[in-house]
């Protein structure tokens, strides 16, 4: 049955992009289908957001469809059974697909699809403004660790049972097995890291790797640099990030100048020589005193600056994403998982999705007459909780514009909160990146009891949660975005629905409210008034 649900929503998905012909690549992450177009326009946005299942699109290097933590990891394979059958049956190319837009009504202005329009002008005018090449360069640092979030995740919630059962006493004969699980990982990261580095940089993965895999190897003990012997895993993902980008440096040249009867020889020799060096002898102390140093700044900074850093850091990560410069943090996040055990930071960077969460049940209860957009924040509402943001980013706040600002203030409130409790001493963390809202729980870590980082946790969410709220409710609406976005623009919206909308649900502080029973809203210029409305009564 399941099979069947993932396959009847990738079939749903594929004629909407365009078909098999104008699908050229097939990928997934945590939350997210992301396809590679040979045309763009082909794909119909508006009816794929229709679909059950989705939860929003996002255009970035990729056509980026939102499907959800676990759902995407089984949809993309039937996707791609689908997209090779597709090819297989009918190798010419697609009849051009019909407008989804075509024989509807055009829709009022203010609905949920012309704010979601709205979003993705805005996602298209920052991912313009952010292919730059620093920000091109912080991308491909994220195509490095983001393949390795779903083994943190695994190895992360492991680790949270395996503490909880050792602190209880419970199944000594197990706790040590899980702990080789829990901790297999990431003994090894560093080659998982040289491996996707050399791949992403174009070179060869397995070399990468190789090259990497110095870093964590015992034997590295018994070298001494600079007056000082190294210790196997110093410099961690830093350092192995370095090594495989010098080794794709040094096979490209060997690629360039070794003739190609001696290639096969010569040139995997030389890289993982002259790289390998340069690692052993520099790479690993200069990137073990980057990475001593990242830890001992993240916590000063908690420790003395706790309730301020968490203000920042909660209020400003989601600008931060718009901006593409979020993705720096993913190796920081990495470094301290490997060196700590745990990264304080991620249970601060949540809150921004809580302040989200907030400022949608505010939209929901201020604009309870357009039951368009009312019904893209039931729809997105359940991910937001969970920690996927992107369709009440794109689909609420950020085409709304000032409900943004208030969301992030709820999640400055709520990273303040979390971080008010670090300067006291009760350090919250996750042991991996990825997940956040509700969803971070399970892989809770840091130096106090299990029930306390709950607590402090829970407390963060509920203050990013109610300070979001409210902030939104009071501060996020102008009068003018009030009469123009509570009314009723939902063009199949049958007649009880609009019953409901009576007079007395505008907002309170609004002085163009009660309006005439029967047309909720109000007349505005240039609108067609709703059909077959009551008479107003004579004034």
């Amino acid at each position: 049955m399941a099979e069947n649900k993932n396959r009847a929503l990738a079939a749903a998905i594929l004629p909407l992009v365009g078909g098999a012909a104008n699908v050229t690549t097939v990928v997934h992450c945590m939350t997210r289908l992301r396809l590679g177009l040979a045309d763009r326009s082909l794909v119909q946005d508006e009816a794929l957001k229709a679909v059950p299942g989705v939860m929003g699109v996002v255009e970035d290097d990729t056509y980026q469809i939102v499907l959800g933590p676990g759902t995407v990891a089984r949809v993309t394979p039937e996707f791609e059974a689908l997209v090779e059958e597709e090819r297989a049956a009918a190798p010419a190319p697609a009849a051009q697909p019909v407008p989804a837009s075509a024989g509807t009504p055009e829709p009022h202005p203010v609905t949920a699809e012309e704010l979601a329009a709205r979003g993705a002008e805005i996602k298209a005018e920052r991912k313009a403004r952010n292919a730059t090449p620093l920000k091109l360069f912080l991308r491909r640092i994220a195509n490095i660790f983001v393949p390795l979030i779903p083994a943190l995740i695994g190895c992360g919630i492991i680790a949270g049972v395996n503490g909880l059962l050792t602190n209880l006493g419970w199944a000594p004969g197990v706790t040590p097995a899980l702990g080789a699980l829990a901790s297999g990982f990431m003994a090894l990261i560093a080659v998982f890291v040289g491996y996707n580095t050399a791949k992403e940089f174009g070179g060869t993965p397995i070399l990468g790797g190789a090259v990497a895999s110095i870093i964590v190897f015992p034997g590295i003990g018994d070298v001494e640099v600079f007056g000082s012997k190294l210790s196997p895993g110093q410099g961690g993902v830093l350092g192995a990030l370095g090594a495989a980008v010098l080794a794709v440096y040094v096979e490209r040249w060997c690629r360039r100048w070794v003739p190609e009867a001696v290639d096969v020889l010569v040139t995997p020799t030389v890289t993982v020589l002259v790289s390998g060096l340069v690692t052993v002898f520099g790479l690993m102390f200069v990137a073990g005193q980057i990475a001593s140093g990242i830890g001992t700044g993240a916590d000063w900074l908690l420790e003395n600056t706790g309730a301020f850093a968490g203000f920042v850091l909660g209020g400003l990560f989601l600008p931060l994403v718009m901006l593409g410069l979020h993705q720096a943090l993913i190796p920081i996040h990495t470094t301290l998982i490997e060196s700590q055990g745990y990264t304080a930071l991620l249970p601060i960077l949540a809150m921004a999705g809580a302040g989200q969460v907030g400022c949608a049940v505010a939209v929901y209860l201020r604009l309870r007459r357009n039951a368009s957009l009312r019904r893209t924040i039931r729809s997105a509402m359940p991910a937001g909780i969970l920690g996927v943001g992107e369709p009440l980013i794109y689909g609420v706040s950020l085409p709304l514009g000032r409900p943004f600002i208030t969301a992030c203030v709820g999640g400055a409130a709520g990273g303040a909160f979390i971080g008010a409790f670090s300067m006291l001493g009760d350090t919250v963390g996750s042991t991996a990146i990825g997940p956040s809202g509700w969803a971070l729980f399970p892989l809770l870590a840091g130096n106090q009891s299990l029930g306390l980082l709950i607590a402090v946790y829970g407390g963060g969410l509920l203050t990013g949660y109610l300070v979001g709220f409210l902030a939104t409710y009071f501060f996020g609406f102008s009068k003018q975005m009030l009469t123009d976005l509570n009314a009723d623009v939902d063009a199949g919206e049958s007649g009880e629905a609009r019953a409901e909308a009576e007079p007395t649900d505008a907002a309170p502080d609004s002085p163009e409210a009660p309006d005439a029973p029967g047309t909720p809203g109000g007349p505005r210029p240039g609108t067609p008034p709703a059909p077959a409305p009551a008479p107003a009564p004579s004034s």
